[in-house]
């Protein structure tokens, strides 16, 4: 197989995970906060998410330097009105990746999904690498 269906594979667990998860918006960038892939409800904006990806990554690293934490995993922030964020950052085959997902509220479920959509990722990534 080739790169592109592996792409094509990432861009289907999105949309699963984004139907399992209820989440209106999910992107896969790489460290630097660019996109890999995304998948989003026809109302929301991928592109809009995938900046705010890179942004939350580069004050997630400063402020873990400044306080002398390891590397961060995972980045979340609500809203006053509880819409939120997650991010969770994390390896596959040497490559840092985050996937970030648009929770529809702060007390929304996540974790379970976004762990198999990493799991995921990482196998789909030791076979293809995007």
């Amino acid at each position: 197989m080739n790169r592109s269906s592996g792409a094509t594979q990432i861009n289907e667990l999105l949309v699963q995970m984004n139907r399992d998860g209820d989440f209106p918006v999910s992107v896969l960038a790489d460290a630097q906060g660019l996109p890999i892939a995304w998948a989003a409800k026809e109302e929301a904006d991928p592109e809009r998410q995938s900046a705010v990806v890179a942004m939350v990554q580069k004050a997630a690293q400063q402020a873990g330097k400044q306080l002398g934490m390891d590397a961060t995993d995972e980045i979340s922030f609500s809203d006053c009105n509880g819409h939120g964020v997650v991010c969770r950052i994390f390896e596959a085959d040497s490559h840092r990746l985050i996937l970030a997902v648009v929770l529809p509220d702060r007390d929304h479920a996540y974790r379970r999904v976004t762990n198999h959509a990493v799991s995921e990722i990482c196998r789909i990534g030791k076979q293809f690498w995007l």
